[in-house]
């Protein structure tokens, strides 16, 4: 059975990045979570966000930009 649920370090390790990037994403309202002790993220949010934000740039979750190929 698949994992529903993800801790945030889980998910900052899924998307091969630091677990306070994923803080910012959840901050600015881009991955939802649930509140039960810690965070958690269901496995379809993550999916979801992901497919959402291909082609873009999410360096700064606060001004995301659409990918520039130079």
């Amino acid at each position: 059975m698949e994992e529903v649920l993800y801790t945030v370090s889980e998910v900052s390790e899924l998307i091969k990045t630091n677990t306070a990037y994923v803080y910012k994403l959840i901050s600015a309202g881009l991955l939802p979570v649930l509140k039960l002790g810690s965070y958690k993220i269901r496995r379809s949010a993550l999916l979801e966000f992901l497919e959402r934000s291909e082609g873009k740039d999410l360096t700064n979750p606060s001004e995301i930009k659409e990918i520039q190929f130079q």
